[in-house]
């Protein structure tokens, strides 16, 4: 299963991840490759796959990625290859993506689950956002000018939870998850064939 779980930067899509990686150990992080700059306390290949701009393109002109989308003035991509290995080792793949990244996602997986995370006002992202201390004052204007747009798109989503308290929203998420996991077509396909149906598809 693909599960997306998107939204806003700064709206607590890392921290609803790392509880569920945690949880559930058939649930693999896609690590997306970036050309934005690593962060202080990042390390290469574990949160992104830090890459120089134009192997970032070449890797779209050979048809690399799966989604790749520019977000800030920085590129983000997610790999088949990330999604081929997770299928063939029988993981399931947890996205922490940005919406434009979710819409491509989806459209190449149409079976993807997606979820949106949404704070609960447009001013605690703020505060959320200057909490990290990670970005200047023109960087924060610039990403909640980004995560009005990115919010309108809610109707993109199948499921959307507001992130107020984090462990409610973790629950919810989690449920979510565990719902998604019986509706995907492989697992659909899986329970046909367990009781004698036949597949779609399979003549």
């Amino acid at each position: 299963m693909l599960f997306v779980v998107a939204g806003p930067s700064g709206v607590g899509k890392s921290s609803v991840s790392r509880r569920l990686l945690e949880e559930f150990p058939r649930l693999s992080l896609s690590v997306s490759c970036t050309t934005r700059p690593k962060r202080r306390g990042e390390t290469d290949g574990v949160h992104y796959h830090f890459v120089e701009r134009g192997e970032f393109e070449a890797m779209v002109e050979r048809g690399e990625f799966a989604e790749h989308a520019t977000v800030h003035g920085n590129l983000y991509g997610t790999t088949r290859r990330t999604i081929d290995e997770a299928g063939a080792q029988g993981l399931d793949l947890i996205f922490d993506i940005d919406v434009q990244g979710a819409a491509s996602l989806r459209d190449a997986y149409p079976d993807a689950v997606t979820c949106m995370l949404l704070p609960p006002s447009v001013a605690v992202l703020e505060e959320r956002l200057r909490g990290r201390g990670t970005d200047s004052d023109d960087v924060i204007a610039g990403r909640l000018a980004a995560a009005l747009g990115e919010l309108d798109r809610l109707d993109e989503f199948e499921f959307a939870v507001v992130n107020d308290t984090l462990d409610e929203t973790y629950e919810l998420v989690r449920a979510v998850y565990l719902a998604g996991g019986q509706r995907t077509q492989a697992r659909i396909d899986a329970l046909r064939r367990g009781i004698g149906l036949p597949v779609a598809g399979s003549g």
